[in-house]
Order: structure tokens, then sequence, then C-alpha cells
């Protein structure tokens, strides 16, 4: 459709042409061919004989006393070709207009919403001969330039003026006047209202109307003081400068003689797109003259204007720098040029003195209320006095505000900034306290969830002790971050989710301490042995016993008791411990296990359970072999083991019901509220036995190498100083010779959160040897020592954390003292 229209009007707009020889008076029978105007008027479904009637002729009405008469009026050659051209004028504009109005409805929003839109106008132009193009285009520039000034310069200084603010007024060119020059309609009349006059008497012939034009501009606006005349046209001084308009064409260029003769042909086209181009009522809308281009101009632009104003408009100034269109080419009298017709120079003096931001009385306390008590949540008094406590508790200089009548003005930016960060501040102070509160309640919430979900393992399948169902979980009950000699065998990026000592049993029963190390791919059992040769001969070095991978345990099996003993069921061969955190340790797991393989973790509930022994490569043990555990009821809180050949014995009484659950009964313990008559009536536990114990007749390696006092002394205050529930000291109930020597009740306290070499030590069992003195330890060797001058913070495993002033034992062979020295650059020997 529309390439069919564009065709018509181009056969209508050119082909007509050719049929007009130059200078040469023809009748309407000549002027057009029919041969020529078929194919037009099939494009637009009108009738050839009507579109040849209107394109030559037109009705005009006429009035004499109370009669109305029409009369046909052929039209020469140069009307004729008026008519044409606004025929071919019409249609392009109306259909252009009918694609922006359907590009308009298919973005049009069913409610009323705020937009944000861009006015990209064209800018001023000043051509070697301008005419009335660029004429109609200046008067909107100076159209726009207008709503400038209204709003930047005008609008703000009258604003102080009504507000009552100390103000001195700043000079500045109000362009209005150009404006009124140009489409004023009377006293005096403007340019287009003198223009529409002459091209309204102009008859069957157009020669001459310019110079009329020309004449009728001198006598009328001829003393203006931004109009002058020349031979050839006439000048106006612009906001952007003077501009010297050529009269050639003018009045050809306004006039617009599409008369209602040719409206009512368009509507009488078998085409629905084309009648609905043309709605006009012609019975209405028939009297009067058609209206010229410049009066279509000056409509489009005050309704331009109004759109505007009723907006918030935000001007960006484009500066031409020069008229080479290079790169870094800059112009400086141009430049200059530009920036003062814009105005810029006056705005910056208006923003300069004047004040950047106002806010009604009102919305500024909303804002800002939660700066001050008083104003929070509303301010009880007049607004005004409201404003002034809130800019005086921020200590503003008064010198950068004032008050007027209905609003508050503030002068310099960074005032306001102030306002804002302490708006800012006082937001964020409520959410950390929010957070705060949310973060307690999410992780108090999330220890029972996992207290409760531990539990549910265990739940009507085993019994649980008294001193540990309520207990919060750790994980990292060793000190991983502390221990980089443990942390070798992890890898780097690897997350502990659990590590503890625990007790491993052998082919023998003989007892020894593992460190236990659970990550979400593996398990670890780190044991200790002598260095048998070497330069570090005769040293405890930290080796890697055992790893296991997660989702090759085939399952987990426990007793029924409240004992710690489990046993971990391998492909390989099967590995018999005891922790006091097993119900921890087994809901890790679990977890790690369904990750991994998608399926629950097989758990075995039984007071019988068979151990599967490591194939050894030679000896009796070559065949691996099994070994049994047996349970049985006894007295007491602590498992009393009696080896028996292949069979390990464990008796303990009994503990809280199966089907016992966590409660919330050491909530108020783990705030600081715990009570030592709350503590007294549980039963104890004994705490874990210290390095070197023997227990079974095995006497245990250290479980780490003794590291300084001093060290010792600040780890022991920092997982001391952890949150931890107390644990109830048990009645003696056991059997055996129990030493009368006074002794430290620091087993009362439950294991160190995170610390190292800290373990139950059982008060029921006897001692060896009838409670023999412990002999006296070897002394300690000296080794060469050296004094830390400056802290340094570990970056690896392999690396060594101090402190200032700290002194340091020097046990590394293989390089001298003053190497080593050079190599930490902050050590010096003692």
């Amino acid at each position: 459709c529309y390439r069919e229209h564009y065709g018509m009007e181009l056969h209508v707009q050119n082909n007509t042409q050719i049929l007009i020889p130059p200078q040469t008076l023809l009748t309407p029978t000549t002027l057009i061919f029919l041969a020529v105007l078929a194919f037009p008027a099939f494009l637009l479904g009108i009738n050839q004989d009507r579109l040849k009637e209107k394109l030559t002729s037109r009705q005009m009405d006429s009035k004499w006393g109370g009669k109305s008469e029409s009369i046909n009026v052929t039209l020469n050659v140069e009307q004729a070709c008026y008519t044409r051209d606004a025929l071919a004028k019409a249609l392009h504009a109306r259909v252009f207009d009918y694609l922006v109005d359907s590009i308009n409805k298919a973005m049009e929003k069913d409610h009323e919403e705020y937009n944000i839109g861009v006015l990209d106008i064209y800018g001023f132009e000043i051509f070697q001969k301008n005419g009335f193009e660029q004429f109609c285009i200046n008067f909107v520039n100076e159209k726009l330039q207008q709503i400038f000034i209204e709003l930047t310069l005008k609008a703000e200084q009258e604003e102080y003026v009504q507000e009552g603010i100390r103000w001195t007024p700043i000079d500045y060119f109000n362009n209005k006047i150009v404006c009124d020059l140009i489409e004023n309609k009377v006293n005096p009349p403007g340019i287009m209202s003198i223009l529409d006059d002459v091209c309204a008497t102009m008859h069957a012939v157009g020669e001459g109307a310019d110079q009329t034009l020309l004449q009728k501009l001198q006598m009328q606006i001829g003393t203006h003081e931004h109009f002058n005349s020349w031979n050839q046209g006439f000048i106006i001084h612009h906001y952007a400068g003077k501009v010297s308009y050529d009269m050639d064409g003018f009045c050809e260029r306004n006039r617009d003689v599409l008369f209602m003769d040719l409206i009512e042909l368009m509507q009488s086209s078998d085409l629905p797109f084309i009648k609905a181009l043309f709605p006009e009522n012609l019975q209405v809308d028939k009297k009067g003259r058609p209206t010229t281009a410049g009066s279509k101009i000056k409509k489009q632009a005050n309704d331009l204007v109004g759109t505007l104003m009723k907006c918030t408009p935000h001007y960006i100034r484009c500066i031409k720098p020069n008229e080479t269109k290079k790169p870094r080419d800059w112009e400086e009298s141009r430049v200059k040029h530009q920036v003062e017709y814009l105005g810029l120079k006056e705005n910056i003096r208006v923003r300069r003195a004047g004040y950047a931001y106002r806010r009604v009385f009102k919305k500024f306390l909303q804002r800002y209320a939660i700066l001050t008590k008083a104003t929070w949540p509303s301010w009880k008094g007049d607004e005004k006095q409201g404003v002034l406590h809130l800019l005086q508790s921020v200590n503003m200089d008064p010198d950068q505000y004032q008050l007027g009548k209905s609003k508050v003005f503030i002068k310099a930016p960074e005032s306001l900034f102030l306002l804002e960060e302490m708006r800012e501040r006082k937001y964020d102070g409520y959410a950390r306290a929010i957070q705060k509160a949310w973060r307690k309640y999410a992780a108090r919430k999330k220890y029972v969830q996992m207290r409760e979900e531990a539990s549910d393992l265990l739940l009507n399948k085993k019994e649980r002790r008294r001193n540990s169902i309520n207990r919060n979980f750790v994980g990292d009950y060793i000190g991983m971050e502390d221990h980089p000699e443990l942390r070798q065998f992890v890898g780097k990026r690897e997350k502990i989710d659990f590590a503890d000592t625990v007790t491993k049993y052998d082919r023998r029963f003989k007892s020894v301490k593992r460190d236990l190390v659970l990550t979400p791919k593996c398990i670890y059992l780190i044991g200790r042995e002598k260095v048998k040769q070497g330069p570090e001969k005769g040293q405890v070095k930290e080796v890697l016993k055992r790893r296991m991978e997660v989702e090759r345990i085939l399952s987990v099996s426990l007793s029924t008791m409240q004992d710690d003993i489990f046993i971990l069921h391998e492909q390989e061969y099967d590995s018999l411990l005891e922790s006091v955190f097993k119900t921890e340790f087994l809901s890790l797991l679990s977890k790690r296990y369904e990750e991994k393989t998608q399926g629950k973790l097989p758990l075995k509930f039984s007071n019988t359970l068979e151990v599967k022994l490591k194939k050894e490569s030679w000896g009796p043990w070559s065949s691996g072999g099994s070994r049994q555990v047996q349970f049985i009821q006894g007295q007491g809180d602590i498992a009393i083991l009696k080896p028996s050949n292949k069979v390990l014995q464990i008796s303990i009484g009994p503990g809280l019901p199966k089907n016992s659950r966590p409660t919330r009964r050491n909530l108020s313990q783990s705030r600081g509220y715990s009570s030592r008559s709350q503590a007294q009536s549980y039963p104890m536990r004994a705490a874990p036995p210290p390095p070197g114990h023997q227990q079974n007749g095995v006497t245990n390696v250290p479980l780490r190498p003794q590291i300084p006092g001093n060290q010792q002394a600040s780890q022991r205050t920092l997982y001391t100083s952890m949150t931890r529930p107390t644990l109830p000291r048990q009645l003696s109930g056991g059997s055996g010779k129990i030493s009368q020597q006074p002794e430290s009740l620091d087993f009362l306290k439950v294991p160190d959160q995170g610390a190292a070499g800290v373990r139950r030590q059982s008060t029921n069992r006897p001692p060896p040897a009838g409670g023999r003195p412990k002999p006296q330890p070897k002394p300690k060797p000296q080794v060469p020592q050296c004094k830390a001058l400056y802290a340094y913070d570990a970056q690896d495993t392999d690396e060594l954390s101090f402190n200032a002033n700290d002194v340091i034992d020097i046990i590394k062979e293989g390089i001298s003292l003053a190497t080593f020295c050079d190599c930490l650059l902050s050590v010096k020997v003692v």
C-alpha cells in the first residue's frame, strides 16, 4: 500500500511537469493528457475525469445579499502547478503523519506513567543563501531558546523573589522580542502574519509577490531593533547572530492551495486508506481559505512548547568546534560565539549565585527526619521550624542555606552531600542492627536444625549421652588454620567440615591417637611417627595413615548404647574409632555421602559388630581376617574395654532413652546465664586423657610436638574464650583405686571447642600401676634460638607464623644459622 502511494505521488508531481512546456499558456484540455492521468487515478482509486477537473479548475463560493452562488473557476498554468504541488505535498505529509501516529498507538500504554523523552531538534542554520526553510527552522530554535530562558534564568530568579530569598538579579538577554517579531499577529504584525497576508492577495500570477512582501515588511516593522532590510531580502538578529534571508521564493513556498475541491476528490476514493488520510468534515470546514506552510509551522512550534512546558526539561548543549569536521581542530572564536549566544555564561552566573537545591518544607522533613529524634518519625510543630532544627542539628553553616516562604534553599552541593551522607549512615546503622538480629536468629535456628538432623540419624536406634545431646556443633576442634603440618595433607582449596582427635583401635585393640579430618571429598586419618633416619632422626612428624573417599564408604556401624565407638566400613578394610563428637561427624558425613552418591548413608546398629582387618604383606595377618566388638550393659557413663583374643568387650551404663531429642535447655547457658546448681544435677563425663596417657596398657604417642609456652597460653586463651556448655560432675561409681592427692578441676570443663590436644580424662578408671607418680620427663635438649623483630603471617602450609619478640627454636638442619636469618629478613639471633 505504501509503495503504491509513493509511486502515485511521483506520478502526480513529476509526470505532469513533463506535459507543461515552459513559458507557454495552455488550455485545460492540452495541460494534462488523459494517458498520463490514468495511472495516478488508478493508484488513488479515483475517477480519471474528476482528477483532471480538480487539477485544472476549482469551485469558488460567493455570496451576494442573502443568496450564495458557486462559480467554477478555470486555473491558468501557474495555478495548476500550485494545485498539483499542493496535492502531492498533502499526500506525503499525511502518510508521514499516519506512520508516526501508528507507531505511537503501538507504543501507547493503557495507564499513565512517568516517562523520559529525548528531543533531538534540528540545529540553527546559517548558510550562504538562506530561504524560507531556514527561516522556519531558525524560528523553532528561537522558541526552544525562549523555553530555556523561561525555565532556567527567568523562572529561577522569579522563584527567589516569590520566596523572599536575598538575591542580586543577573542581567540576561531574553529572546522573546525576536519570537514576537516573527509570530505576532497585530501591534505590530509579525513577519509570518505579513507573509500570509501577501500570499492571500496573490491571484493568478505570483510574479512580484516577493518584492511586495519586502515592501510591506519595511513599512510595518522596518524600525524594529532586531530587523534590517536589504535589496534582496531582510536580516533578523537571532539569539545566535544575524541571519540574512533571500526573498526569492518566500511566497511561493509559503502558499498551500489544497482547496476543499481536492479534499472532496480524495474522499471519493475507492481505497479506505486514501479516505482515512482526509478525515475533514466538508460541511463544517468548507468556509475559509487553506492554511499556509508558515501558519502550520507556527502552530506546531507552539504545540511543542506547550508539551515541553508540562515536563521538566534537562538540556544538553552541543558546541561545534570547527567547520572542517576534524578532531582536535579548535576554533576559539567560533566556540566563544556559541557559548555566548547559547546563554551559557549567564546560566553559569545564575547557578553560581543561586542555590543548587530547593525543596518544599514537608518533603525535606520527610526525607531527612531520621537524622534527629525530634523529627522522627514525624515533626509535631511548624514545618519551617522543623527544617531549621534539622539544619542546626547537623551544624550546617548558616551562609549555606536560606528558608523561604514554602521551600528551603541550599547553596552548595557539598552541604546537600553532608545531609545525604548522614542519612545513609543512619540507615546503615539501623540496617546493621536488623542484620545482626537476623543473623543471630538464623545462626541459632541453624544450630538447632543441625542438632535435630544429627539426632534424627540416631533416633530410636541408639541411646544418647546426657551431656552432649544439646551441644552446639563447632566442626573444627583442632584448629586447622593454626596447624599447617596437618593442613598439608588436605588440598589447598578443600573445605574442612570436621576435624577432631579421635582414638583408633588396631587389630590387637591397642589405642592410638589419630587426627580425623572430613572434607567434602575425603576422610583423612593423620598420625605421628618418629623419624628413624636422616637429619630429622628422632623427631615426631605427622604422617597420613589413611585416606578414604566419601563415596567408597560402604556403611557405618554403631552400638545401641551410649558409647562413642563407631566403625567405618570401607571396601578395603574397616577402621574402629572412638570420638566424643561422633554424632556431629556422622551428620556431616551423611550429608557429603548423599551429595556424592544421591543416596542415604547406611547406618547399622547392633551390640555385636564385626571389624574387617587390613591384609598385611607378611606374617600371620597376611590373610586379613576380622575382629568382633561386643557391647554389654555395665555401670556409669564411661566405657570399660576388655580385650580378649579376637573379641573386644565394652561395658557401659545406660544413657538417655533412644527416643530422646535435643531441647533448648542450654540456650540460656550459651548466653552466659548458666548456673552451678543446674550443672550439678546431671552426671559427669570424664574429660579426655592428655597426650601420653596410658590406656589398655598402651602408651600413646604425643598428640603433636610441644609448642612454646607463650604460644600454648595464647591458644588456650583463644579457644577457652569460645562459648561452650559446661559438663557437670560425674558421681564416682566405678571400682578401683583412686589417688587421694589433690587434683586440678580443669577436667570438669568440656573440651575446648576448636582447640587441639585437650581430650577427656577418665576419673573412674584405675590409674596404671596403682597410681604411681609419673616419672620426670627427660630434660629438653638445647637448640639454637632466634628472636623475631617483626610479626609475620604464614602464607602457605609450610611457613611459620609468629609475632614480634617471639623466641623461635631452630630445629632444621642442613642450612646455616646466618642463611636462615637472611631468608627471614626479620629475625635476629639471640
